[in-house]
């Protein structure tokens, strides 16, 4: 039986606001890197939610869309593709957790965020938790917010170039994206800092 996140970590904190963030894109060649950020509700325990990795596309969308519908607390955050190229992939994504959370942050608030890499946000007590979007509950939700909306992102760009896939690769490194982007050469969207470990650009 699978064991779904929960709340046990949001516990440990119930006298705070507690807000749970994810990432979602930095593996990808194309796009943003996104994330979101949640606060912490009760709520979320009744939609089994996972970590969105470990969904369907389809169940990923409807609990987003169960997420909508109890108007859940979010922020989403994002970094652009010329702010990866010059800061580099990491930092980026650093950047995108740093403004979804700051946009839901309350003094003294806690953010329970996905990982191990510590970042600052003022006012915060900034908790990084390996694995986060298997154990938190609140971690899990915004790794779907974070999934579903980049993933629409991706398929808005896919319709302007359709040779890639990047609706069904999403950006990723498939075969088929890589043998496209040989054959075609890379589009406005894609990550040069990224292609260069791929292929000569």
């Amino acid at each position: 039986m699978t064991t779904l996140p929960n709340n046990e970590i949001e516990e440990q904190y119930k006298t705070k606001a507690v807000i749970g963030a994810d990432e979602c894109g930095v593996g990808s060649l194309v796009g943003p890197v996104i994330s979101a950020a949640v606060v912490y509700d009760e709520r979320l325990l009744s939609l089994n939610i996972n970590d969105s990795k470990k969904l369907s596309k389809k169940k990923r969308e409807d609990i987003y869309n169960e997420l909508m519908r109890l108007e859940v607390e979010y922020a989403v955050g994002g970094a652009s593709i010329s702010e990866i190229e010059k800061m580099n992939i990491l930092n980026a994504a650093k950047l995108s957790m740093q403004r979804a959370i700051t946009m839901l942050r309350s003094p003294n608030c806690v953010a329970l965020i996905d990982g191990n890499r510590k970042i600052e946000i003022p006012e915060a007590l900034v908790i990084p938790i390996i694995k986060g979007d298997t154990k938190s509950v609140t971690i899990a939700a915004a790794s779907i917010i974070a999934k579903v909306t980049r993933d629409t992102i991706i398929s808005n760009m896919s319709s302007m170039y359709s040779g890639y896939g990047l609706e069904r690769n999403m950006g990723y490194a498939t075969k088929y994206h890589i043998e496209m982007l040989k054959q075609n050469g890379y589009t406005q969207y894609h990550r040069k800092c990224m292609l260069k470990k791929l292929i000569c650009i």
